[in-house]
């Protein structure tokens, strides 16, 4: 729970508490239950910041909640465009640091030019700890995590750009942005409840995809709360010598770790996950990555997004080479793994997580990186 400091008390922000924290909170003041339920829309449906927008409240009840409570929202700092449709957002957060933090939107259009999936990649973190050596945000370090309410404004802010555009709510939701989902654990599964519930944003949890590097702990407890999201993992080598170099968490956490925690995670829902594999050229895209990659694959039932990188300016490694992209391919799908290739969206406006944070000039956090 969040409280605010100021000249006559402490203030409690409202989505600083989870739906049953919001609910006790409502009924230490006297009300009714159905209050906590009215409460909660206004905040996560309707994305109100003031008391004064919520209606069907009286008027001596929003008075009261002013004195001891508040609204706290994040808000869009810049935004850029891409020619393809993407938009990068770049949020600052409503703290004394004035943090900033990424979101992307992500379209994909019908022939006909009218827009089908919808896809926002929000952050649950400033910066990450866990240092991979070809990500921006990894170059920052790590400073803080983001409460579940900040997460939701991301979603939210979104999807009244997405509605006033496209006359269309987003449809899908990954936590791929800036941060490590798993790290910022109860938060962003609370976040991820709000945006499924009906009174919040109501998507559907298989909408939803949660991303990790491989945080094994986290991703047997997510399978025990059945909170029923989609899981991918950050895999980005097949083999435990070269994911030691670009990941540091497989130091501790290694292939073998992966392996049990991805089979629990099956066993408890029967979910097929989705391995994410930045395609790095004559880095992880030989013939024997291909095939390390199909064992990885055959584990549990999973699908593949081999993605096209996105270029960062200092990381030495790159996108793969087309042919060599081809290749990779026609060794997964030879070998029946259910395989596609994402390419790179918004070349051309940063959209590599963590770029837009960088240059605004965002100082070093702490990383698991080797100096």
């Amino acid at each position: 729970m969040t409280k605010v400091k100021t000249d006559t008390q402490l203030k409690t922000d409202l989505k600083s508490l989870t739906k049953a924290e919001l609910s006790t909170f409502l009924e230490e003041l006297g009300l009714a239950g159905y209050r906590s339920d009215q409460v909660f829309q206004w905040l996560y449906q309707k994305g109100v910041s003031s008391f004064d927008e919520m209606t069907n409240l009286s008027k001596d009840l929003r008075a009261k909640l002013d004195e001891i409570a508040e609204v706290k929202k994040i808000k869009v700092h810049s935004k850029q465009e891409s020619s393809d449709g993407t938009i990068k957002f770049l949020f600052e957060l409503d703290d004394p640091n004035a943090y900033k933090v990424e979101a992307v939107m992500i379209p994909d259009f019908y022939p006909d030019g009218a827009a089908n999936r919808l896809t926002v990649c929000v952050s649950s973190q400033v910066g990450c700890m866990f240092g991979c050596s070809f990500c921006a945000t990894g170059k920052m370090g790590y400073f803080r995590s983001l409460t579940h309410g900040e997460i939701v404004d991301q979603v939210q802010i979104i999807n009244e750009l997405t509605e006033e555009r496209f006359d269309k709510k987003i449809t899908n939701i990954v936590y791929m942005g800036m941060g490590e989902p798993l790290h910022n654990y109860k938060a962003v599964v609370e976040s991820a409840r709000i945006i499924s519930d009906p009174l919040g944003i109501d998507l559907s949890p298989r909408r939803i995809t949660i991303s990790t590097v491989g945080l094994t702990k986290q991703i047997k407890q997510l399978a025990d709360e059945e909170i029923g999201t989609n899981l991918a993992i950050s895999l980005h080598a097949a083999d435990d010598k070269k994911r030691d170099e670009i990941m540091p968490i497989n130091e501790s956490l290694n292939l073998e770790k992966l392996e049990e925690a991805v089979k629990y995670h099956f066993m408890k829902t029967e979910q097929p996950l989705t391995y994410e594999y930045l395609l790095f050229d004559e880095f992880n895209d030989s013939p024997q990555d291909a095939h390390n990659l199909v064992k990885i694959a055959r584990w549990v039932p999973s699908k593949v997004n081999i993605i096209m990188y996105n270029n960062v300016a200092g990381v030495a490694l790159k996108r793969a080479r087309e042919e060599r992209l081809n290749k990779f391919m026609k060794t997964l799908t030879d070998q029946g793994v259910t395989a596609t290739v994402r390419r790179s969206r918004g070349d051309d406006i940063d959209a590599g997580c963590g770029q837009l944070a960088i240059r605004e000039g965002q100082e070093k956090g702490k990383s698991l990186a080797k100096a």
